[in-house]
Order: C-alpha cells, then sequence, then structure tokens
C-alpha cells in the first residue's frame, strides 16, 4: 500500500477579478452557494474523503477565510444566550470540522507556485490539492474516488472530465490511453502528455482537467525545476509534464456533476441546483421558478 494521504492544499490567494465588485473587499473564496462559503464545499469534500489537515495558501486580503475557519467566541455565546442552539451547533461544526494551517503566496505567480509554497507544510509525504472553484457534486466524493485510484496504482492522479471541443482552450487536457480497472476501461487513464489551454485544432482529446490532485511529493522538486512561463508564472501542468519523465501518472474520469463557481454563469447554475436539492427550500423555490414568465 502507497503511503495515506493526510493533507489536502487549498490554493486560495488569487485576486478574483471575474466577481468584481463583489470582491474587491472579501475573497471570492467566501462568496456564498445558498448559505455556505465555496471553499467550504471543498473543505467538507476533503473532510469526507478521509483527509485529516487543511493547508490552505491565501495571499493579501483573504483573513476572511481564516476567520471562518476559527472560533468565534462572541458569535457563540450570543447564540447560546438566546438559546438558538441549531445555529450554534452549525457554527461549531464549522471550527471543529479541520485542523487547518496557513501559509501567504505573496505574489500571484500560478497555480504551480502556490503548490510549492506548501511544500513545507506538506513535507514527505503524498497529498492533494483541490481548487475550490470547482465544486462538485457526487454520491461518493470526487476526492474519494481519485484516492481509491491512488492506493491501487501507487502513483498520482488527475481528475479529468469530458467536455465540448470547442470548449477545451479554456482547460488542461490530456494525451492518454484507457487503462482496465474494475472491469472497465472508460474511467481509468495513463497519461501520456498534458497540454495547458490548447487550442480545439491542437488539443490531443477532450478530456479536460478538472480541480482535484493527488500527488505524490516529487512534485516539488519539478516545479522548482521547471521555467516559469507567460507572466512569469508557474504552471502546475509543466510540472506535470516533467514528473511523466520519471513515473507514470493517472487521470480518472469522476463520477459526479461539477460546476465552474469560479465562472459567474456557473457560480449562479451551482446555487440554483443547491437550493433545489435543500428540503428547507427546494419546495418554494421549486415553486417560484415555475411562477416566473421565462
Amino acid at each position: 500500500m502507497p503511503a495515506k494521504v493526510r493533507k489536502a492544499v487549498f490554493p486560495a490567494a488569487g485576486l478574483g477579478t471575474r466577481f468584481l465588485p463583489a470582491t474587491k473587499a472579501q475573497p471570492k473564496e467566501m462568496l456564498p452557494i445558498v448559505d455556505k462559503p465555496i471553499i467550504q464545499y471543498g473543505v467538507e469534500e476533503a473532510i469526507h474523503s478521509g483527509i485529516q489537515n487543511i493547508i490552505i495558501v491565501t495571499g493579501r486580503g483573504k483573513t476572511a477565510i481564516e476567520d471562518h475557519f476559527d472560533v468565534s467566541f462572541e458569535l457563540e455565546y450570543l447564540l447560546e444566550t438566546r438559546g438558538k442552539k441549531d445555529l450554534l451547533a452549525i457554527v461549531r461544526s464549522i471550527s471543529d470540522m479541520i485542523s487547518v494551517s496557513y501559509i501567504r503566496q505573496k505574489e500571484a505567480l500560478g497555480l504551480g507556485h502556490a503548490v510549492l509554497r506548501a511544500s513545507e507544510l506538506v513535507g514527505d509525504e503524498p497529498f492533494s490539492v483541490v481548487l475550490a472553484d470547482d465544486v462538485i457534486e457526487a454520491e461518493t466524493p470526487c476526492l474519494r474516488q481519485l484516492l481509491d485510484i491512488y492506493e491501487f496504482f501507487a502513483a498520482p492522479v488527475l481528475a479529468v472530465m469530458e467536455v465540448p471541443p470547442e470548449n477545451i482552450s479554456a482547460y488542461g487536457a490530456i494525451d492518454a490511453e484507457p487503462v482496465m480497472h474494475n472491469g472497465r476501461n472508460d474511467r481509468v487513464y495513463r497519461i501520456r502528455d498534458l497540454v495547458e489551454k490548447p487550442k480545439q485544432q491542437d488539443a490531443p482529446s477532450n478530456l479536460a482537467i478538472i480541480g482535484r490532485y493527488v500527488l505524490t511529493p516529487e512534485i516539488f522538486g519539478s516545479l522548482q525545476a521547471i521555467d516559469p512561463g507567460s507572466g512569469g508564472e508557474i504552471q502546475l501542468t509543466d510540472a506535470l509534464r516533467h514528473l511523466l519523465r520519471s513515473r507514470p501518472i493517472y487521470a480518472y474520469r469522476f463520477d459526479g456533476t461539477r460546476y465552474d463557481a469560479g465562472d459567474k454563469l456557473g457560480f449562479l447554475k451551482a446555487t440554483v441546483e443547491f437550493a433545489l436539492r435543500r428540503h428547507d427550500l427546494g419546495g418554494p423555490f421549486r415553486e417560484y421558478l415555475k411562477g416566473l414568465a421565462l
């Protein structure tokens, strides 16, 4: 059995410019889908996947994230004295749910640089990376699906999904061969190459890399070895290509629905669909939507 994955890295130092002006004074990771911040969905996915420790890579203006996962004595006291036990339980569950550490990324120099900043906290062990913008609804958490593949093959694993060919230029794409696993050959792929945001005509496939990774500590050496790309950014995809020279890397076409909460339309879709699933909101909200003159 490979070493157990105990840590999840959450890069959260981006500026969130696509949501301005809402993100001028608050992190995009704290924008709520219904009544829960985007980043909390990812943290809960990690917890339900068996991850014990959360590492959040933050930047300037991100203190609201730290406050959210910290104890709020004043709020808890107020709720307790007013007898609001249900709300008190919700607030306490947030601060109790994880062991969390923070590291600053002083400059936004790419996803690879954010992962590299976490190297000292990760240490010499495998770890996962969760991009909170990708909110994934799945019966078995997406990260748990990847961890199962990692434990079987003892190798890094990336989450992928099929996208329309005309949309592949917005993603990293993989060139890969299917691998038989559990009697199927349409879920697991051994990667031959990775391309960051290829033009449609140059894409090796329509399998797009989504924001879930299970990585081994060798990735830190690759991140240090590669040259920065455009804008001086260090790209995780380039480091994975470098790592591919020395060890196999797999991709897994996960089972679930992914919402791009870093995009305004994706954020709205997630808000509507998550609200419709709520037992306390779904019925009245559905009736409201039916009454709209669309």
